[in-house]
């Protein structure tokens, strides 16, 4: 519960932090930007460290046998062990396309459930999707992840899988 309450302050103080270096509305993309980029670094390290059980399965088979495999982690070890909770739902067209449905996502609890706040989101998702990205950048999965929100605190994270 403290660790939950002291992740939400620092996230809120990224965001403030960013958002006041890059003040005026044309900087908007640049502060999204930004915060997208230190979320990618931080999943990379989430994973990089044992932190996360990455090495779940034994030496002599391989991590995960697909993408949906990657996925599944993302959503049930890896959101668990940022955000205390799984993904309340994941879905794909079985071409490289998920989508990670979260029905009250933490970061945006902080905000009014009506509509006028909609347009600060992003920056409370930004971070998010950088932190997933970055995670599967390192468990060799390159993405673009975005975020949607139609009615808040649910949000939509869509992972597209860039093939190489």
């Amino acid at each position: 519960m403290a660790d939950e309450a002291l992740f939400q302050f620092l996230h809120s103080e990224i965001i403030q932090y960013v958002n006041s270096a890059e003040s005026g509305e044309s900087e908007n993309g640049r502060c999204v930007s930004k915060l997208e980029s230190m979320g990618f670094r931080v999943g990379q390290g989430l994973t990089e460290s044992r932190h996360i059980s990455v090495c779940r399965f034994t030496k002599d088979t391989p991590r995960f046998k697909d993408e949906l495999d990657v996925m599944k982690f993302i959503c049930k070890d890896f959101w668990t062990s940022v955000f205390k909770k799984q993904i309340d739902n994941l879905r794909t067209n079985h071409q490289g396309i998920y989508v990670l449905q979260d029905n009250k996502f933490h970061q945006l609890t902080q905000l009014s459930a009506g509509k006028q706040y909609l347009e600060h989101a992003p920056k409370f998702l930004a971070f998010t999707c950088g932190l997933v990205r970055g995670a599967l950048s390192n468990l060799g999965v390159k993405s673009i992840v975005t975020a949607e929100v139609s009615v808040m605190p649910a949000c939509k994270f869509q992972v597209m899988i860039q093939k190489m």
